[in-house]
């Protein structure tokens, strides 16, 4: 006849494995389901960190949890038991490291995107934040299982000036890689030209270099530590909106104060109707040179970016020489004055203009 209370003892640890892997069904399933609902209500943008960051994490989390208090709870022997009790608490801790890595980048992405001003997400700030909470949840988690940390941490720190010694180039990149992002110098998705002439935009900063994207979708890869020791030009900073210089120039034989009512009326109606362009920009041109062969001024445009300045200065040109021709504004051809002397006698020079 079988006892009882052996099927009691079998059954319990059976019931509360059950009952943690129905709790994370249900937790995952219903209660993570209305939470979502909830922030969406109050327009609270966190349903996409709960759904991506946390999808089969409750669930593992309260499984396991279930099989932690059924091996605490069951007739094991006791060194055996405690053995198991120390693995599951280590892969309980584990998850939630997990969970508080996953939640902690999901709320500084979150974060990053929807506020202006605060430090970039690059690669480098995500796998710093992931050290940190790694290393204080592998701390835990030894400190949980009975390994004391004192020692560890005496020999990380006595370790740590070797590597020191031996990595410094690499945490010089380091270094400079954390310089650049707090900072805020150079923020990934910025167009910026470096002093040896690369320009691009700004993909990301990792723990050794910047990455730099060309217009011509060729990659730049810049050590950290050159970069910052370098010279560049960012053109988004402090904005992304730009002046755009056209020089140009007109006959001598031009009326001044029309060739300025045309121009101004054409550079308005590029920044009105062409998209790159800032509409709320007054344009304006000023005279500067008079030259071999013609009357030289500056059209200023305004750009929302810098990698619009080539459509702005395309549409202006085109619109431009067709109204010049319309209005009978001349722009003449470059000519460049060359005298040679008349040697035929002894007589003085004479010089003759070349155009």
């Amino acid at each position: 006849m079988i006892d009882t209370a052996m099927i009691i003892n079998l059954l319990r640890p059976l019931a509360l494995i059950l009952c943690g892997l129905v709790g994370g069904l249900i937790f995952e399933k219903r209660i993570l389901k209305k939470i979502k609902q909830i922030l969406e209500k109050k327009g609270i943008k966190l349903n996409l960190v709960i759904s991506e960051y946390l999808r089969g994490v409750p669930f593992v989390f309260f499984f396991v949890l279930g099989i932690y208090v059924a091996i605490v709870s069951s007739s094991l022997n006791d060194q055996v038991r405690d053995l198991l009790a120390k693995m599951l608490l280590a892969i309980i801790l584990g998850t939630a490291t997990l969970v508080a890595s996953r939640l902690a980048l999901g709320f500084v992405r979150l974060y990053s995107n929807t506020s202006e001003g605060v430090l970039p997400l690059t690669s480098l700030f995500e796998n710093l934040t992931n050290l940190v909470i790694f290393t204080i949840g592998t701390l835990i988690i030894l400190q949980s299982i009975g390994i004391s940390i004192t020692p560890l941490l005496t020999a990380l720190g006595v370790g740590g000036l070797s590597i020191g010694l031996a990595l410094q180039a690499t945490l010089g990149n380091l270094v400079s890689g954390v310089n650049i992002i707090m900072s805020r110098k150079v923020n990934p998705g910025d167009y910026v030209k470096l002093e040896t002439g690369e320009e691009g935009y700004v993909t990301d900063v990792t723990w050794r270099h910047t990455t730099i994207r060309e217009y011509q979708n060729n990659l730049i890869v810049v050590p950290n530590a050159k970069l910052v020791s370098s010279t560049f030009k960012n053109y988004h900073l402090p904005q992304k909106e730009m002046m755009v210089m056209v020089e140009l120039g007109v006959g001598y034989d031009n009326d001044l104060e029309k060739v300025e009512q045309v121009t101004i009326a054409v550079a308005e109606e590029v920044m009105s109707q062409v998209a790159g362009c800032v509409p709320e920009f007054q344009p304006f041109m000023r005279y500067h040179t008079f030259g071999y062969f013609s009357i030289n001024f500056t059209v200023y445009l305004a750009s929302k970016e810098f990698i619009d300045h080539l459509i702005a200065r395309h549409e202006f040109m085109k619109l431009l020489y067709k109204r010049y021709q319309e209005e009978g504004i001349n722009i003449p051809f470059p000519i460049q004055p060359v005298y040679l002397p008349d040697k035929s006698d002894n007589s003085p020079q004479e010089t003759h203009k070349i155009s």
